[in-house]
């Protein structure tokens, strides 16, 4: 390969880094908005302590824990490389990953990817859990859960060869392997948290708890769906120019789909015109196509899209019918979207079909089994021992004030509810 096509392909692999780093402003942005103004300073807390410890976390091991090198023959469940990460040999050459990336840029794209799982479950578990606890769930599941997972399928383990070499399980880029693994981690927390003060009425109805900040709200998913382009679009592991341009265009249009999908229903079902449905229908449509953003045709990816902004709609209904309390509505774009987005491959695409679609479904049971399991073991073992819900006086007055001796916005006073 000649040297211009390795820096360029490279080049495009540390914008796409850098677009996904940008994403956690987006979740910022989006879960302070869709929260009380009392939890700001709460959030936003936990989502630099992700990205910061996440980073360190899979720098330590959790890189060579997703990328083992799993040996010829072996199970494909779980190995490790080591800590740290010294390169290869060839780490900084053509010969690393067919000339698309070094080494370097492998390590920093995929780190940005394993914060994005445990920033899913900081918008499911906000405005009531101990600080401490969540540090500690964020600790073990970005630094274990994200890259065992990862490794059955990005690190050549069992899923990627379910059914001989060729075939197997495919998501291209985590709608089960990051989206589901956090939307798993997520549901399992609102589970054992049990719902906020006042969010079920003493009929058991649920009671909408409106956002402080509905225009931070929408700018965090426009900067989501630009860091998209960088998720999907660096997913494709090079700067191949028909292949980058296809999936920017799928991506694209899933989520345009996905908001007019979740508008539509939400209009008929409830006659207004609500933005927050809007804007979590863009979310779930970007989840939706992005396991297979490379196999679909524009139609494909507009009906993808669409399903999934209907998804949107009835998932957060049916999550407030078995009263679970999810203020961002997590569980419903990352987990339910997800598995629809994993299993979509097997319906649409250039590898649509029966056996394809039961390769999709080993895929999404392996994930939900082994996720629901350790995060039930991390919150229970952590609710058992020191607690992971705040007193019901903290919760009130709001976590800033009492977790960290803050206000968000101690000069500009707003209605203080």
């Amino acid at each position: 390969m000649e040297a211009g096509l390795f820096t360029a392909n490279n080049i495009w692999m540390m914008i796409c880094t850098a677009l996904v780093f940008f994403m956690h402003t987006g979740f910022a942005f989006l879960e302070i908005g869709l929260t009380r103004q009392k939890n700001t300073i709460n959030i936003l807390f936990k989502n630099i302590f992700i990205i910061t410890v996440g980073l360190l976390m899979y720098y330590i091991g959790g890189f060579n824990l997703m990328y083992p090198g799993f040996a010829e023959g072996s199970a494909g469940i779980l190995d490790f490389g080591g800590f740290g990460i010294a390169a290869p040999e060839n780490g900084m050459t053509p010969e690393y990953a067919d000339g698309g990336y070094t080494w370097w840029t492998d390590f920093l794209f995929q780190g940005m990817f394993a914060a994005t799982a445990a920033t899913i479950v900081s918008g499911a578990v906000a405005e009531r859990i101990k600080i401490g606890p969540f540090m500690i769930f964020t600790i073990l599941y970005v630094g274990l859960v994200y890259p065992i997972v990862g490794s059955w399928q990005w690190g050549g383990g069992f899923l990627s060869t379910l059914g001989g070499d060729d075939a197997g399980f495919y998501d291209f880029a985590g709608s089960t392997l990051v989206h589901s693994v956090g939307g798993w981690g997520a549901l399992i927390g609102i589970y054992l948290l049990g719902a906020r003060i006042g969010k079920f009425g003493e009929d058991g109805k649920p009671k909408a708890i409106p956002g402080h900040n509905i225009p931070l709200a929408t700018a965090g998913v426009l900067v989501l769906w630009l860091g998209w382009f960088g998720f999907n679009g660096g997913s494709v592991l090079s700067g191949d120019p028909e292949l980058t341009s296809l999936v920017l265009v799928t991506t694209s249009l899933a989520a345009a789909a996905g908001g007019v999908g979740a508008l539509i229903l939400s209009t008929i079902l409830y006659k207004n015109l609500d933005l927050t449905m809007f804007l979590n229908g863009i979310l779930g449509g970007l989840v939706g196509i992005t396991a297979g953003a490379d196999l679909m045709s524009p139609n494909e990816a507009v009906v993808i899209g669409l399903i999934a902004g209907l998804i949107i709609v009835l998932g957060v209904a049916f999550i407030d019918r078995i009263r679970l309390d999810d203020p961002v509505g997590a569980v419903t774009v990352h987990l339910i979207c997800g598995i629809w987005g994993t299993l979509a491959v097997g319906i649409f695409g250039s590898k649509a079909g029966g056996d394809q679609f039961l390769f999709q479904l080993a895929g999404v049971g392996a994930a939900a089994t082994f996720c629901s399991l350790t995060a039930f073991i991390i919150f229970y073992s952590l609710k058992k021992t020191v607690g992971i819900r705040v007193s019901k006086e903290e919760e009130v007055d709001g976590l800033d004030l009492h977790e960290h001796g803050m206000d968000a916005y101690a000069d500009f006073r707003m209605n203080q509810h």
